[in-house]
């Protein structure tokens, strides 16, 4: 049973700063990874974590290797798309020793799994907040779909090519949403479709498929769906998705740091309490 976790919205600083001066971006990914590693046992194997994007902050060397730090305690092999706070050529270099990571162009790259097929996509626009799948990376998903033939696929990307119903966020979604809906409409095996960059989970119909937004490793934009809305950030609780197959896609949403104690329903101190 293939399945894989999905993480999104990381925003890692450099040491001894606070995302957007309140949040420990660095701490809640390692909480994170954490938390994945406790699961495992639960709920493994998982063949790949992916990051869809916002890796880092402001896209410098040193947030990128203070990543890899934090995220080499991490017990599955992952990898990376960028996001809008992103720069693509320091993400290629700083992991220029990963064979999945390409040598120029966009961040694009697939993987087989045993149940389904997994194509992550480049949407990065230098300088911009919204997001865009170039033609080259319009054509790795043409000739990735074509290549695996009907069988289930999951594609990433940071932009969400729909509407939230959060402002801010939504006038910076994927540009040529369409585009990419009707290649999955047209797409002959089941797909799901998996983003970030709204930091909260999110679920919808997107075409023929069903379109997914992960929660952030650590903060969240706010729910505020008012016409002025003022853009601003909420410390809720941080998450991760697991995807898996069992004869049709199932996703879950996983709290990034939690309790890790087990309380059977049947407690002497539940069965006083129904007395």
């Amino acid at each position: 049973m293939s399945k894989i976790i999905q993480l999104s919205d990381p925003h890692i600083v450099p040491h001894g700063r606070l995302a957007y001066g309140v949040v420990d971006t660095a701490a809640a990914l390692a909480a994170t990874v954490a938390t994945i590693n406790r699961c495992l046992p639960l709920i493994g194997p998982v063949d790949l974590a992916i990051v869809t994007g916002d890796v880092t902050d402001f896209g410098t060397p040193g947030e990128y290797a203070r990543f890899r730090a934090i995220m080499s305690a991490l017990a599955v092999p992952y990898r990376v798309v960028p996001g809008n706070h992103d720069l693509r050529e320091n993400l290629r270099t700083s992991f220029a020793d990963e064979a999945w990571i390409p040598a120029s162009g966009g961040i694009n790259w697939s993987v087989d799994l045993s149940d389904f097929g997994v194509i992550c996509l480049d949407s990065l626009v230098e300088g911009y907040h919204h997001g865009l799948l170039e033609a080259a990376t319009l054509d790795f998903l043409s000739e990735n779909l074509g290549r695996l033939a009907g069988k289930p696929v999951i594609v990433g990307v940071h932009h969400p090519p729909f509407a939230t119903g959060i402002r801010p966020m939504d006038v910076n979604n994927l540009c040529n949403g369409g585009t990419l809906r009707d290649m999955l409409d047209a797409y002959p095996g089941e797909s799901r479709l998996v983003c970030g960059h709204v930091h909260r989970s999110v679920i919808r119909a997107f075409g023929s498929s069903i379109g997914l937004i992960a929660p952030g490793t650590s903060h969240a934009v706010t729910l505020d769906q008012r016409d002025e809305n003022p853009h601003t950030l909420s410390l809720e609780p941080g998450g991760f998705m697991l995807h898996e197959w069992r004869d049709g896609f199932v996703s879950h949403v996983i709290a990034a740091d939690f309790d890790p104690g087990r309380y059977p329903f049947s407690s002497p101190l539940a069965k006083e309490q129904e007395r």
